[in-house]
């Protein structure tokens, strides 16, 4: 089940939405070292929404997608570089790993932990 930012789509009855809200400590091992990353997902009417901090910039996750215990999101940076990444995860409870890919450059290896998990009545990220 996919949703994004402004796309209308709608995170289907019986996906875990819980399964992948909350904030993240990422860390994203690339070819010029490694970049730390907070990342929050939470949704806004029934849509996931997102977005990640890192040294330098704060940057919206478009294209949010899960399918089971996998997630994908793509991200736009500028720093310390401009590039458009995507990303794939897995998740499995409060831990994710899998890769960043940007264009045909080599894989990153992301790895994360749920820091905080999203409460009641928590509907975006803050």
């Amino acid at each position: 089940m996919s949703a994004g930012p402004g796309s209308g789509a709608g995170f289907g009855s019986g996906a875990g939405f819980g399964a992948v809200a909350g904030t993240w400590e990422l860390t994203i091992r690339t070819p010029i070292g490694r970049q730390d990353v907070v990342l929050v997902i939470g949704h806004h009417e029934g849509a996931l929404t997102g977005q990640a901090r890192g040294a330098s910039e704060t940057v919206p996750l478009s294209n949010l997608a899960v399918e089971g215990q996998r997630l994908s999101w793509d991200q736009a940076i500028t720093r310390p570089m401009r590039l458009n990444l995507h990303f794939d995860v897995t998740v499995t409870g409060d831990d994710l790993t899998g890769t960043s890919r940007a264009g045909r450059l080599p894989a990153s290896r992301v790895t994360g932990r749920r820091v905080r998990p999203f409460g009641d009545g928590v509907t975006q990220p803050a």
